[in-house]
């Protein structure tokens, strides 16, 4: 499974919670490419439910990895 950020805005505003069932479900009715469905089938097979990108991708940036704060953010 590969990810990088171009893939993981494709399901960012997925809406979660979501089970791999429904997250596939919704990256097909979203016109995903089909690299963001191979990436979420190679998810483990169960019905539990994904609380967030952080689940499906722990490495997913977040704006202290680009050096924001939130004052910056908030200027």
């Amino acid at each position: 499974m590969y990810w990088n950020l171009d893939l993981a805005r494709y399901i960012a505003d997925a809406p979660w919670p979501v089970t791999k069932d429904e997250l596939i479900n919704y990256v097909n009715r979203t016109g995903a490419p089909q690299q963001v469905v191979e990436n979420l089938e190679d998810l483990p097979d169960s019905d539990d439910m994904y609380e967030s990108l952080d689940e499906i991708w722990p490495d997913y940036p977040t704006d202290e990895d680009f050096g924001y704060s939130d004052e910056e953010l908030q200027n």
